[in-house]
C-alpha cells in the first residue's frame, strides 16, 4: 500500500508532468504563430516591392508625353522603322566594311601556343601593344639581391609588428624551456 507522502509525490510528479507538457504545446502554438508571423512579413516585403514597381511604371507611363518630348528635341531617338531590322546574319555580314590600308588590327583574344616552338610554360617578352617594342619590368632591373634583402627586411618588420607572432613566440620558447627542464631532470 502507498503512504500520503508517496501518493503527494505521485500527484506532484503528476501536476509536473501535465504543467510540463502544456509548455511544450504553449511553445511550439507559439513557433507556429511566429513563422505565420515570418511568411506575412515576406508577402508584405514582396507586396510592397511589386506596389514600387508598379508606381514606377505607372509613373513613366505618366510622363509618355514628357519623354516623347525630349527624345523628339534633345536626343533625337526615334522609334526603329521596319527597314532597319536584318533579316539574317548574310544581311548582317554584308554590312561590313574591309579595313582600311591604315586601320589598326582588330582586337583578338589571347591565347596560348600550345602546339609551337615555345612550349606553354616558356617565358616571352612583354611587348607593347602600340608600339610593338619590348617592355622592360622595374622589378626585372632590381638584381636578386637587393629583391631579397628588402623581402627580408620587410618580412622582419612585420613579425615585429604582429602581436599575433610575438605571443605565439613566447609561448613556444615557454614550452621548449619547461621539455628542456622535464628531460634534465628526468636524466
Amino acid at each position: 500500500m502507498m503512504t500520503s507522502t508517496q501518493m503527494r509525490s505521485l500527484g506532484w510528479m503528476a501536476i509536473l508532468a501535465v504543467c510540463v507538457g502544456l509548455f511544450v504545446l504553449l511553445s511550439i502554438r507559439v513557433h507556429a504563430v511566429k513563422s505565420e508571423v515570418l511568411l506575412a512579413e515576406r508577402k508584405i516585403v514582396s507586396l510592397e516591392r511589386q506596389n514600387r514597381l508598379l508606381e514606377t511604371e505607372f509613373e513613366t507611363r505618366a510622363s509618355q508625353r514628357q519623354l516623347a518630348a525630349w527624345n523628339a528635341v534633345e536626343f533625337g531617338f526615334e522609334a526603329p522603322r521596319a527597314d532597319q531590322y536584318l533579316d539574317g546574319e548574310r544581311q548582317l555580314a554584308a554590312l561590313g566594311q574591309p579595313r582600311g590600308p591604315n586601320a589598326p588590327a582588330p582586337i583578338r583574344v589571347a591565347r596560348s601556343d600550345i602546339a609551337g616552338t615555345q612550349g606553354p610554360t616558356a617565358k616571352r617578352e612583354m611587348v607593347s601593344p602600340v608600339t610593338g617594342e619590348p617592355i622592360t619590368l622595374v622589378a626585372a632591373q632590381v638584381p636578386d639581391d637587393a629583391t631579397s634583402t628588402f623581402a627580408n627586411a620587410f618580412g622582419d618588420f612585420l613579425i615585429e609588428a604582429s602581436p599575433i607572432r610575438a605571443a605565439n613566440a613566447k609561448s613556444a620558447g615557454a614550452a621548449a624551456s619547461l621539455a628542456a627542464e622535464a628531460s634534465g631532470g628526468t636524466e
